[in-house]
């Protein structure tokens, strides 16, 4: 694994919580348009493995590097499925029903954003 850029913390609750045993790291410096790309999530299990995941994002555009990392919208995609599936079953919250609700809103948001770049003949390049 490469040397973390710096460490994220606002995953982490509180001292007790799993997420305080989970390490997300920034691997890469920013790029043009000033987001990182790549990450890291991190974790030891019950028997001492030390687990990593990286995540890496689209970096440049579509139209001259092709697709190359996951999205935003992937990411929400993924959460929004957990979140409705854990709201069918015994571990459904109104805190879940809220987050969703959130997340789903961020994706209509995103998903507008595309449209619009869409419209304007710039979706897949750096311009604005």
């Amino acid at each position: 694994m490469r040397e973390p850029i710096r460490k994220l913390t606002d995953h982490i609750v509180e001292e007790d919580s799993v997420n305080h045993q989970i390490t997300v790291a920034v691997l890469d410096e920013p790029g043009q348009g000033g987001a990182h790309h790549e990450y890291s999530v991190s974790y030891h299990t019950l028997d001492g493995a030390h687990v990593f995941q990286d995540i890496a994002f689209q970096n440049g555009p579509v139209r001259e590097v092709g697709v190359n990392g996951n999205t935003h919208e992937a990411l929400l995609a993924i959460l929004i499925d957990r979140l409705r599936s854990f709201q069918k079953g015994s571990f459904s919250t109104r805190e879940n029903a809220i987050a969703l609700t959130h997340m789903e809103e961020a994706l209509m948001w995103l998903q507008q954003r595309t449209r619009q770049r869409i419209k304007r003949g710039v979706e897949g390049t750096h311009a604005v």
